[in-house]
C-alpha cells in the first residue's frame, strides 16, 4: 500500500490529521495545560520521526550492478 508513495507525503499526512484532531479537540472545549501540551506535542513528534528513520531507502549499486549494467534504483 505504501510502497508507491514517499515518505514525506506520509509525514505530511500525519501533521494534516494531527492538525484536524486539535482544531475538532478545541472546538468542542477541550482545555489543554502546558504539561499536557507538552506530552501531545512530543507524542505526535515520535511516529513521523520513526517514519523517516526506517522508511526504506535506495539500495546502492554494487559493484556487479555497475560491470552488468543493471540498476536497481529505477
Amino acid at each position: 500500500m505504501l510502497s508507491n508513495t514517499i515518505r514525506a507525503n506520509v509525514i505530511q499526512g500525519w501533521f494534516a490529521v494531527l492538525a484536524l484532531v486539535v482544531v475538532g479537540a478545541l472546538a468542542f472545549g477541550a482545555q489543554v495545560r502546558l504539561g499536557t501540551g507538552g506530552l501531545l506535542v512530543t507524542l505526535s513528534l515520535v511516529p513521523p520521526l520513526i517514519v523517516f528513520m526506517l522508511w526504506p531507502r535506495a539500495e546502492p549499486l554494487t559493484a556487479g550492478d555497475v560491470l552488468r549494467g543493471t540498476d536497481r534504483r529505477t
